[in-house]
């Protein structure tokens, strides 16, 4: 009798085997070139077999493209997505391993503990193993010591509240997402003269309507004048600004006013407030905070910063990311990971300090999580790690130091002056006591002005008063960063999905850019979703069911109540949108023609028509031309409209040939060619040789560049040259 583990990726596959053998791992390879692992254990023979993520996905059981759609069913990945084909080999070597080890095999779940990794292998598990339960193995991290105990204390049974609600969550955004896609395609392609496929979900649609909402804000903003008076006192021979202690003057006239009534002046020390006040370590990190801060210090996306995370814990070197906690419980073992750590060499004046105390007391945060305790590094230290992992490495060990860090002392200098009867501020702020900023290292980086000494009464000299002509500013747009705090927030998403829902709305063409830009598309989603059916953008809907599925995992709602309840609630939702489609595929045709132009003009030709990215159905083949070559050189009119006289002889307006075949001269003939297996971008940018506009080559697996249109241009003179000597 063999003891089968599943595993949710290759990487989490060997760790369990290294883990738990007792003895030598034998590795095999199954016949679809996939390697696992088999071992002893307490005299029993295990394997440890990977999954790659989802082996299985919801797919309709009918046929046709009807909306709304309810009837669902599993099937194998490879089957009912493209972009999945490479997990059938997984899929196979499973169901190898599964009838290689007979009947009497015993099963144990060993993939991430939350909804996504327990449906992994509850699918896995029925569909392929045949079997409607397992053992369930619990941890945080893929170390010996963790794994050790997650297999000595596991629990008989699977974990049916994670998988419930697994299962009902990807119910329920497979009903969204089918629905609203058909529902919006169907407009497009009987009401738009353009076809496109457009798509929403139970969560994107509610994010795009929030962040759609933000771009109308800044559109609609009207900015207001105010004045600043800032003036420049000397301080012991340093010139320090004070502002003036009223922050906006809203008439220009009042400025002038203050800064006549002080010109001449001298500035006289009021008052100096002293305040010291300490500021504690930051709260340990749950995936929300370290893809903000990862941002912030890095500029990368959330779901960059996930999968890197990802990637780092089933190498094994820090606890399971997708988690909310900002708890670090005493069981992880503070000490061993501190050991462990003090080996780097960067690291070991920090732990040895930490070490050194009697007892270490991490700073928490309120936020928790059933299954995982907050982020943190392991006792398995990487070696070799570079670039990106490596720098969200070391964020995760120095924000995991900090926690154990004395508080800061930072002190803050108020100091008022007063140049005839008009108050001006100066304000300074240092650090005192660094305390657990020494352990965040680079990434602890605050505001430091200090001043130098004054006392009351004290006379300074007035340099020059300026008055600052502003105007007040629109609201922000989100940053990747900040988005995902809002969607937090607001309980769209889980911290699972979040940064892929972001990226979902990047790829679809409806955001663009770091800080945030809604485009022409998907301004035009969000309107006509809130205008004519704005329950499917509704946040309050998407956070009650949200509510609903949090009570499927508490066991407080089954899961079929839930699903119920959501079809019921779609029925009545795509009912609408039906009375409605004429309306909303006629506008957002008009959104999709313009984005499309918008997105394929590149910039103006010298005749004064637009170039413009085309496809040549006889070539299948992009290239830029000029909109003025389907116009006649003479008239100027479209070929089907040209009166001209035609060079069959005929006079003008009695040419019998069609428009295809009528002899002209088109008003200008500029083309230039494009890569072949390419998207492309335009820049904006003009190249300074050729004045043709500079557009992004992008190909997969390839670095972008940037080049002009011509090919003659001198800029690629040493174009496919050998430059080797």
């Amino acid at each position: 009798m063999a003891t089968v583990i599943i595993a949710e990726k290759p990487d989490a596959a060997f760790n369990i085997a290294k883990a738990l053998a007792e003895g030598k791992i034998e590795r095999k390879k199954s016949s679809y070139d996939v390697e696992y692992y088999e071992f002893e254990r307490n005299g029993k023979k295990h394997v440890v077999v990977p999954a790659v993520g989802h082996l299985f996905n919801l797919k309709q059981t009918g046929r046709g493209w009807d909306y709304p759609v309810f009837d669902v069913k599993w099937v194998p990945s490879f089957s009912a997505m493209r972009k999945s084909a490479f997990s059938k080999k997984y899929f196979k070597t499973i169901e190898e391993v599964v009838e290689n080890n007979g009947k009497n095999t015993e099963f144990i779940s060993a993939c991430d503990y939350d909804n996504e990794g327990s449906t992994i292998a509850y699918n896995i598990l029925r569909f392929i193993c045949g079997v409607n339960d397992a053992k369930r193995m619990k941890f945080s991290t893929l170390t010996k010591p963790d794994l050790e105990r997650a297999y000595n204390e596991m629990s008989p049974h699977l974990d049916w509240q994670n998988i419930e609600c697994g299962l009902a969550r990807h119910e329920l955004d497979f009903y969204y997402g089918i629905n609203t896609t058909r529902a919006l395609t169907t407009a497009i392609k009987k009401f738009s003269p353009r076809f496109s496929m457009l798509s929403s979900g139970r969560v994107q649609g509610p994010t795009l309507v929030l962040l759609a909402e933000r771009e109308k804000e800044i559109a609609s903003f009207k900015p207001k004048p105010f004045w600043q008076i800032e003036c420049l006192v000397n301080i012991s021979g340093s010139t320090i600004a004070a502002v003036y202690e009223k922050e906006r003057i809203w008439k220009k006239t009042e400025a002038e006013k203050i800064k006549k009534e002080c010109s001449g002046k001298k500035a006289v020390v009021e008052s100096i407030i002293r305040k010291r006040y300490k500021q504690n370590p930051p709260a340990p990190f749950n995936i929300t905070s370290l893809q903000t801060e990862a941002y912030r210090l890095f500029g990368y996306s959330p779901q960059q910063t996930l999968n890197i995370a990802q990637e780092l814990y089933t190498k094994a070197y820090i606890s399971y990311p997708r988690t909310s906690s900002e708890k670090l419980p005493p069981q992880i073992g503070y000490r061993e990971i501190l050991e462990a750590l003090s080996r780097v060499k960067e690291y070991s004046k920090i732990c040895s300090e930490l070490l050194s105390r009697e007892k270490l007391v991490p700073v928490e945060g309120k936020r928790k999580d059933p299954a995982h305790e907050a982020i943190h590094p392991t006792v398995e230290v990487p070696k070799g790690l570079k670039g990106p992992a490596k720098r969200i490495y070391d964020l995760v060990c120095r924000r995991f130091f900090s926690v154990f860090g004395e508080p800061a002392v930072r002190e803050s200098v108020k100091i008022t002056l007063k140049i005839g009867n008009h108050g001006f501020l100066i304000t300074g702020r240092k650090t005192v006591y660094r305390g657990w900023m020494e352990h965040y290292g680079p990434y602890a980086k605050f505001d430091e002005v200090e001043l130098p000494e004054v006392k009351k009464d004290e006379k300074l000299g007035v340099k020059k008063i300026i008055i600052h002509s502003k105007e007040t500013s629109p609201p922000s747009r989100y940053s990747q960063a900040s988005i995902i705090k809002e969607m937090e927030k607001r309980g769209l998403g889980t911290r699972a999905t979040r940064a892929a829902i972001l990226q979902t709305l990047y790829e679809r063409g409806y955001i663009e850019g770091k800080s945030i830009r809604v485009t022409e598309i998907g301004m035009k989603v969000a309107e006509v979703l809130k205008k004519h059916v704005p329950d499917l953008v509704d946040e309050k809907l998407t956070r009650r069911f949200e509510k609903h599925l949090e009570k499927i995992f508490e066991g407080k709602v089954k899961k079929e109540k839930v699903l119920e309840k959501a079809r019921k609630e779609l029925e009545k939702i795509f009912e609408e949108f039906k009375k409605k489609e004429e309306d909303i595929g006629k506008e957002l045709g008009k959104a999709i023609v313009k984005t499309h132009e918008d997105a394929t003009t590149l910039g103006e030709c010298e005749c004064g028509g637009q170039l413009r990215i085309f496809f040549s159905p006889f070539t299948k083949k992009k290239f830029v031309g000029c909109t003025n070559y389907s116009k006649c050189g003479e008239c100027g009119y479209s070929r089907s409209a040209c009166k001209c006289e035609c060079s069959c002889g005929s006079p003008k307006g009695k040419c019998k040939c069609s428009w295809k075949d009528k002899k002209w001269t088109p008003k200008c003939q500029t083309g230039y060619p494009l890569p072949h297996n390419a998207s492309f971008e335009k820049t904006g940018k003009v190249c300074e040789s050729c004045k043709t506009p500079v557009i992004r080559v992008i190909r997969k697996g390839k670095r972008p560049f940037n080049m002009c249109l011509d090919p003659e241009c001198e800029t690629k003179k040493e174009w496919g040259k050998d430059t080797k000597k």
